[in-house]
């Protein structure tokens, strides 16, 4: 019985066939040539290649010492639900996500203590000279915006993480491209080489951080990293005087896929960085393993700004241990219709358009 062997192109995904007059594998499709023992070792790795694997261990957590729950208190928010964790003597306050009234709801019970926690390092004054420095450097926010924003509500909350070590076998595949061009007396000619790139490396990742409440945006959490987990120390309770923290509502369990997510990326990113010599790189299959993955629980250091502007409420969240702040502000349309006008009269490309308005360039 006869076996037939196929291979595919790998630009194109067409079958290749052998051409015997080049001695290579040519695509009937796109013209493609390739060695017979390139397509050999690629097709090789190919087999090398394992799917996605994600082992975590879960985590017990650290218990409350004996009196400890009895200290903390929790308030309620009746319109966004959120649970606000404080100490004892903290009279009533209103929601620092939604800024509404809430209410008293009992001792602090059946969750897990944190472990570790972040003291805040900024304070609140210079959260708001932090605001008054971002928003003067806004150049299309609106003339009025920053003697009329006023501030409604500045909270200090210390939001809940679920940190992630864990080592990482990854396996990438990219295709490249390289060109070459030159010109005889009648025409210009370009020729563009592709390549398979290949790399595989071992990782290891400490302190991932993925947010534990619902209430708080992840890509928010993430747009005030990096977090220096250094300064992080055993939780004491008095950590939490004058303060306030949010009650996790997102289990360890639950945040495995974004933490998959984040070391996915990070390890297609790093091999990425290795890759050197084209004019182009793009991502073409990845593989991770990852083993020896545990979490822990601890509490970061968040400042919640909100401010109003023309009946607009408007939400900024600032890194309480750098003041790395982040938050949109209103746009000033005359501005921004002149800048297009102005700039595109001299027929500046588009893409610096965008950079300007965007803070890139």
């Amino acid at each position: 019985m006869s076996e037939i062997f196929e291979y595919k192109c790998p630009n194109c995904g067409g079958s290749v066939e052998f051409d015997s007059g080049t001695q290579k594998m040519k695509c009937p499709y796109c013209d493609s040539e390739f060695d017979v023992e390139a397509l050999k070792n690629m097709d090789s790795r190919l087999d090398e290649e394992q799917p996605d694997e994600f082992k975590w261990d879960n985590a017990d957590g650290t218990q409350w010492d004996e009196g400890e729950e009895d200290k903390m208190s929790i308030f309620v928010c009746k319109s966004c639900g959120g649970e606000i964790v404080c100490d004892e003597n903290t009279a009533a306050t209103s929601c620092p996500y939604c800024d509404n009234p809430v209410v008293m709801s009992g001792r602090l019970s059946g969750t897990l203590k944190p472990e570790f926690v972040i003291p805040f390092k900024v304070d609140k004054n210079r959260a708001k000279e932090t605001l008054k420095s971002y928003i003067g450097k806004k150049k299309f926010a609106p003339k009025l915006f920053a003697n009329e924003n006023k501030l409604e509500e500045i909270k200090g909350i210390y939001v809940p993480f679920w940190l992630f070590d864990s080592d990482a076998d990854a396996a990438v595949s990219f295709k490249a491209t390289r060109t070459t061009t030159w010109s005889d007396k009648k025409y210009r000619y370009t020729k563009t080489d592709h390549f398979d790139v290949f790399r595989k490396g071992n990782m290891s990742f400490a302190n991932i951080p993925v947010d534990g409440s619902s209430k708080m945006a992840d890509d928010l959490m993430e747009s005030i990293e990096p977090f220096d987990f250094g300064e992080a120390v055993d939780f004491q309770t008095a950590y939490l005087s004058g303060y306030l923290a949010d009650k996790y509502d997102v289990s360890m369990e639950d945040s495995i896929d974004r933490a998959n997510a984040r070391i996915k990326s990070s390890c297609e990113e790093t091999l990425r960085n290795t890759v050197h010599g084209y004019e182009s790189v793009m991502l073409n299959n990845s593989s991770v393993q990852i083993t020896k993955g545990c979490a822990k629980y601890a509490l970061y250091p968040v400042w919640l700004i909100h401010t109003k502007y023309k009946d607009e409420q408007l939400t900024f969240a600032m890194n309480g241990q750098s003041g790395k702040l982040v938050g949109n502000i209103p746009v000033s349309m005359p501005k921004l219709i002149a800048l297009f006008a102005g700039i595109t009269a001299l027929g500046t490309p588009i893409i610096y358009i965008v950079g300007r308005l965007f803070g890139i360039i």
